[in-house]
């Protein structure tokens, strides 16, 4: 792993612009849910981190409906530090819409993005920044060793192997939100006005250059992901249905491979038939496939069903989230 050493400020200090305080070089953006006791500890590793780089930055930490105190931690925050930068959602929209919220926000040149429960380690924001000053426009954080339960972990790999498959794009287990972003990017990707957000595949779509680097996982120092396998299950239908339309195609195939049985079973009833050796057709084969196709049947209509309602949410053209309150 790459370490901070005594290079890293002469580093700085030969690629940076010079200091504006009124003008951001660095935005990082967090969406914060449920996490009144990580905020003050998630503020100042950032800072110390990000001044390393440069004293030209702002925190950006967005409230995401939490039913705790967590922006009120927000507000203690902001008033010791005007580079730290609050806003809070009118209810709860989701990470990805909270992320969304952030992004539009930021003014800095590069613009980071990581999660609030500190497994996002702001200590290697150092790295991400320093290997895209080799050219790239993204760079992402890859977890080569998470510290998630097994359970977790499992669904995780579950999921990203599902939705790799239903979405059409090759999606990395180990990498999430957590990345450095030139500021182009983030333009582009705020551009798209889908109504379903998810961050990964929204910054996959728009291309640039990327790379991966390694980067260590913490441990959550308190509570559990607000991300159940049964969110998990939900987001996953969200995204195969807004970015593919695989499960309609896997559905054309399968109606061809049924039609296709149906006509071999059809000439081997007329060979027996004509041979002389069906006297009566049996009732339960009959039974059997009325209740076949006719699943085959809701479950066609209900796929078609889900594409039509995500459909019916896009064109009322609601605000992807909506602002109570800012701070700074």
């Amino acid at each position: 792993m790459n370490t901070i050493d005594q290079n890293t400020h002469s580093f700085t200090q030969e690629i940076l612009p010079k200091k504006n305080h009124q003008v951001p070089y660095i935005s990082m953006v967090s969406p914060v849910y449920q996490s009144e006791y990580l905020i003050d500890e998630l503020v100042e590793r950032i800072s110390k981190s990000v001044s390393i780089i440069t004293d030209c930055f702002e925190v950006i930490l967005v409230e995401d409906g939490s039913v705790d105190e967590s922006w009120k931690k927000i507000e203690e925050n902001c008033k010791k530090d005007g580079r730290i930068k609050g806003i809070k959602l009118s209810r709860n929209f989701g990470q990805h819409s909270a992320i969304t919220a952030g992004i539009e926000a930021a003014a800095g040149q590069w613009i980071v993005v990581m999660d609030c429960d500190l497994q996002d380690r702001p200590e290697e924001i150092v790295n991400l920044y320093q290997k895209a000053q080799e050219g790239y426009d993204i760079v992402l954080a890859s977890r080569f060793e998470r510290h998630d339960t097994l359970a977790k972990r499992i669904s995780s790999k579950l999921f990203y192997r599902v939705l790799s498959y239903l979405s059409g794009t090759k999606y990395d287990s180990s990498i999430a939100n957590f990345g450095i972003y030139h500021k182009k990017v983030i333009d582009s990707i705020l551009k798209m006005q889908e109504n379903i957000r998810y961050f990964p595949a929204m910054m996959n779509w728009v291309g640039f250059d990327r790379v991966s680097i390694p980067v260590q996982h913490a441990k959550r120092p308190q509570g559990q992901s607000s991300y159940n396998f049964k969110k998990q299950i939900s987001l996953a239908v969200d995204i195969i249905l807004a970015y593919s339309d695989k499960p309609l195609r896997l559905i054309v195939g399968l109606g061809l491979l049924i039609s296709l049985f149906a006509f071999i079973f059809a000439g081997v009833i007329a060979i027996k038939y004509f041979a002389g050796q069906i006297h009566l057709i049996g009732y339960a084969s009959l039974i059997t496939s009325l209740c076949f196709f006719s699943g085959v049947m809701v479950t066609v209509l209900g796929v078609v069903g889900l594409y039509i309602g995500k459909i019916f949410a896009g064109i009322k053209k609601r605000p992807i989230y909506l602002i109570n309150k800012k701070v700074n």
